[in-house]
């Protein structure tokens, strides 16, 4: 990564360096030198994602003379909204996508995953000549190449990807009104640099957005940590991990509230602002009875760490993509059903009520269910050589600074049935795995002895001194919700 601009740094992390930029609000005036010659963005799609990155962008850049403008398809029920915030057919900041598309010099991609692999011809056919392709995902590049196609020549491709689900980039970014520099991490990628501009107008997207600090990627990285995430700890393997704890608590003798708050609870609660607060380890040490802790960890760390490498290589291989795609042709005329109709999500609202300020606990079986799955991500990513920032943020920070705050106002499964389309897709898919996973092979193991091998792995994992490394980056500020 470098910058004409902005202050490249190295971050220290296990085995050598990486280069961040931090953010901030007092970057902002730098934004339009960094976005040399674009005078013009177009946000395309108003999902979480859009929505959030049009208002972010907008405020980012009052009084610059960069004009950001939404594009929709016709009809879209969005549009309504977007006027409501402020964009308006009236002064040229809202209008029909094609059009927005042809008129921008930044066009950033935030339509759904398969819509984009439907209609990006259509796109790059109307774009400027040397017009900047802008991605929050690299779902289209696994697409194209599965296809044998690829990105136009001649264009700038590059992505920002915030490490958090839209809500949480608008949020934070809101927050950040007060506390200078607080928002949502994300990592950006050159994919293609005919002007050699990319490096800075990515990082001036990914400052203008919010983002605390900012680390390189490749498109193809991003994609598959991204996508492999969202089914597994993210995701995926929360949902069924809580339906699996659950049951198990309720077979063990909790009525339902109780075996409520010894899953999700903990989960949403207690165990991610921990993990925020003070890292993997001190969960351990929090949790009360540590050796139960440790055989539940044992028990859950090599099923996990199948599932997630299965994972892995469905999506590297593009079954996964496939997947998505042929979903999107069924789900045309038959939309999904609802995932949360376990008698489980019916108790949410009581457990909500009865929460207090006073500090909840940390059932250990639950925290070593969990921490061993995100161990098992973090593993796996590492072993495919991703880099650390890219492996903190997306098996440790997304979740406990973003998903998992949003879970514990709404509940895991309000969650999963409001998630973009592919990581609900994914998530359906992969969840019951998991579920299965945790009730067939790890719950019957916990009363075997502890694996002090792999606990002594946990303990000296290189992931720990990433995390912490990322940490310091990160404003001292309270996760809004």
């Amino acid at each position: 990564m470098k910058s004409s601009v902005f202050r490249v740094e190295s971050m220290v992390v296990p085995g050598g360096t990486e280069s961040i930029v931090r953010g901030g609000r007092d970057l902002f005036p730098l934004l339009p030198e960094a976005l040399h010659g674009v005078e013009r963005i177009g946000v395309l799609g108003w999902g979480p994602q859009g929505r959030a990155q049009a208002l972010n962008l907008r405020d980012s850049l009052a009084g610059t003379g960069i004009t950001v403008s939404v594009g929709l398809r016709p009809g879209s029920a969005s549009a309504e909204d977007a006027r409501a915030e402020g964009f308006s057919e009236d002064d040229g900041t809202l209008g029909d996508w094609l059009e927005v598309a042809a008129a921008s010099d930044l066009v950033i991609l935030l339509i759904a995953d398969a819509a984009l692999a439907a209609e990006h011809e259509k796109i790059f056919a109307v774009l400027k000549p040397g017009a900047t392709i802008g991605l929050s995902h690299g779902f289209l590049l696994g697409h194209l190449e599965a296809i044998g196609s690829a990105f136009p020549e001649g264009h700038p491709v590059i992505a920002v990807c915030p490490k958090g689900m839209g809500d949480s980039v608008r949020r934070l970014y809101r927050q950040g009104e007060t506390v200078n520099g607080a928002g949502i991490n994300a990592s950006i990628a050159v994919h293609a640099d005919p002007d050699g501009q990319g490096w800075d107008r990515a990082l001036a997207w990914s400052i203008g957005l919010g983002s605390p600090y900012t680390f390189a990627t490749t498109l193809a990285d991003e994609y598959r940590s991204d996508i492999v995430g969202e089914r597994a700890i993210l995701l995926g393997a929360v949902h069924g991990l809580v339906e699996a704890l659950y049951r198990y608590f309720r077979i063990g003798g909790s009525d339902p509230v109780t075996a409520y708050e010894r899953s999700t609870e903990a989960i949403t609660g207690p165990i991610a602002r921990t993990i925020s607060n003070e890292g993997l380890a001190a969960v351990r040490a929090a949790c009360g009875d540590q050796d139960l802790f440790d055989r539940a960890y044992s028990a859950a760390y090599r099923p996990a760490r199948d599932l997630v490498a299965e994972i892995y290589d469905e999506v590297a291989d593009g079954t996964e993509l496939r997947s998505v795609i042929l979903a999107e042709q069924r789900l045309a005329t038959r939309p999904m059903t609802e995932i949360g109709g376990s008698p489980m999500w019916s108790h949410s609202a009581e457990v909500h009520a009865r929460r207090t300020t006073a500090d909840q606990k940390i059932d250990p079986v639950t925290a070593g269910l969990f921490v061993a799955t995100m161990m098992a991500q973090v593993d796996e990513f590492a072993a495919r050589g991703h880099a650390w920032s890219e492996i903190v943020n997306e098996s440790v920070i997304e979740a406990v600074d973003s998903l998992l705050p949003y879970m514990h106002a709404r509940d895991v499964a309000y969650m999963v049935d409001n998630c973009s389309r592919t990581a609900r897709l994914g998530t359906r898919r992969w969840g019951p795995r998991f579920q299965a996973a945790y009730e067939q092979i790890a719950l019957p193991r916990l009363d075997r002895p502890a694996d002090r091998a792999l606990l002594e792995d946990f303990e000296g994992n290189p992931a720990h001194d990433a995390l912490a490394a990322a940490a310091k980056l990160r404003p001292s500020v309270d996760i809004s919700v």
